[in-house]
């Protein structure tokens, strides 16, 4: 099982969402292909209802500590309620440039 795929089974086991976008956005940095070390998260669940973000990209975390603890590099997440998420257009905003290594 490729880590997109093991994210997207501990968020949907942990949090139920409504919708979900797991991004591998390794291609963007200085890694080698394959390298699966750098993620975008789009998560919407009625369960981050009442919650702060600092909360809720702990729950996020605490769901992948095996895949931070495994190699997985950056994770840029988005945490919103379907409120929120409507709100915002539906879409998760586009992640920057690398600023470092061979990229920039």
């Amino acid at each position: 099982m490729s880590r997109k795929q093991r994210i997207e089974q501990a968020i949907t086991d942990g949090l139920q969402p409504m919708h979900l976008e797991v991004i591998d956005e390794s291609h963007m940095h200085n890694v080698p292909a394959g390298a699966e070390s750098h993620f975008k998260l789009l998560v919407v669940s009625e369960q981050f209802a009442d919650q702060k973000l600092i909360g809720r990209h702990r729950r996020v975390n605490a769901l992948l500590r095996e895949e931070l603890d495994g190699g997985m590099h950056a994770l840029a997440i988005h945490a919103w309620t379907p409120q929120e998420w409507f709100e915002k257009g539906g879409s998760a905003p586009q992640s920057p440039q690398c600023m470092g290594g061979a990229k920039a």
